[in-house]
């Protein structure tokens, strides 16, 4: 990958009310999860039946309301109502046309059984269970843009050498990382990881993948009949790795924390963070094909991106100096491609978060390697 990079500059960091009233609403949304290791769909949910149901359909409200403890700071409640649907799975083989001679019997009912699925607007999310309820406030760990667009975990985790102490002690986190398209549309992705042996040992435990889009006011009752307009997950096809090759105009805005003596009294508002942004040519080529043998695996570190359906991607990797980076893409058929990462040092801290815009340019001269 090639890149040439300007000068960074200091940009204001987003009001708070403006994040909040920009994230408030009802959103109506898709969601599913899938293996950290494989990148397939895995189930998430059982129906009545005891068949696997591989989607869900979410309705989320997300509120913002005076802090019980300081009537002064807003919070935002967030409260996500679901529906679980799909027992057949992914949709295979989606160039495979479903009137094709050369289709078999069984791709063609799997390619029906799919294109039926329950609408969103045929459930009833009043009598929908409760997939989440939390807070979000000016947390040390929350990091947000102007667009709406966040990056939510921890400030310190833990990771070093193997801690016979903590033998046993293997907390686990959660990394929220959420982009914006369009104001009204957004992914967000959600990492659970397990620090084990004293975090010596980083363990993906779960990777949920949610887009959602904009309805209406919180204060309003859901009653919209506006239609979803997007499909469940394992109805969309995987972006390819070829599809993020090429040049690229990047605009990247990265948040680093200070840190001081005074930190504990920055709690009740949130990290400290300076804000810098630049523009970035880069160039990214496809890495050679290997060829392995049936018994052989591919190293993990090697093999770090999960290309998911929807033009989604998601990594999480170790770098050559020890820097912990976990992070998100969005890919769309205009060409853009959203990023969001989130880094952390060899002393366990939060060290930057980074949002990205990329758009795909086509140079008659290319960018400088």
């Amino acid at each position: 990958m090639c890149m040439s990079s300007r000068n960074r500059e200091p940009v204001i960091r987003p009001a708070w009310q403006t994040f909040a009233s920009s994230v408030s609403g009802i959103w109506k949304g898709v969601g599913a999860v899938f293996s950290p290791i494989t990148a397939e769909m895995e189930p998430i949910d059982v129906g009545n039946k005891n068949e696997l149901l591989f989607d869900c359909y979410t309705l989320s409200r997300l509120e913002v309301v005076q802090s019980p403890s300081d009537g002064q700071i807003t919070q935002i409640n967030r409260r996500i109502n679901w529906v679980t649907l799909n027992p057949y799975g992914e949709l295979q083989n989606q160039t495979e046309k479903p009137e094709d001679e050369n289709a078999t019997l069984l791709k063609k009912k799997t390619f029906n059984r799919n294109n039926n699925l329950p609408k969103f607007e045929s459930y009833n999310f009043g009598r929908s269970d409760v997939m989440e309820e939390d807070v979000m406030k000016m947390e040390p760990g929350l990091v947000f843009f102007e667009d709406g667009s966040y990056s939510r975990g921890p400030v310190d985790i833990p990771v070093g050498e193997r801690d016979e102490s903590n033998y046993f002690i293997s907390p686990t986190y959660k990394f929220e990382q959420c982009l914006v398209k369009g104001c009204h549309k957004r992914l967000r992705i959600v990492h659970t990881i397990e620090f084990g042996n004293g975090g010596s040992e980083i363990q993906i435990m779960r990777v949920a993948v949610y887009e959602e889009q904009w309805d209406s006011p919180a204060s309003i009752p859901d009653n919209s009949e506006v239609a979803l307009d997007m499909q469940p997950f394992s109805q969309r096809r995987r972006v390819q790795p070829s599809e993020l090759t090429g040049s690229w105009k990047v605009f990247e805005v990265s948040a680093t924390p200070i840190y001081g003596d005074d930190i504990e009294m920055e709690e009740s508002s949130g990290v400290p963070y300076v804000y810098l942004c630049t523009e970035t040519l880069k160039k990214r080529s496809l890495p050679e094909t290997v060829y392995f043998r049936e018994e052989e695996m591919l190293d993990m570190q090697d093999v770090t991106v999960l290309w998911l359906p929807g033009g989604v991607t998601g990594y999480v990797d170790v770098k050559k100096d020890g820097i912990l980076c976990i992070g998100v893409g969005w890919y769309s058929d205009e060409g853009i491609n959203l990023v969001m990462e989130r880094d952390y040092g060899t002393d366990g801290k939060l060290k930057e978060v980074r949002w990205k815009s990329e758009m795909k340019r086509r140079w008659s001269n290319p960018p400088p390697t």
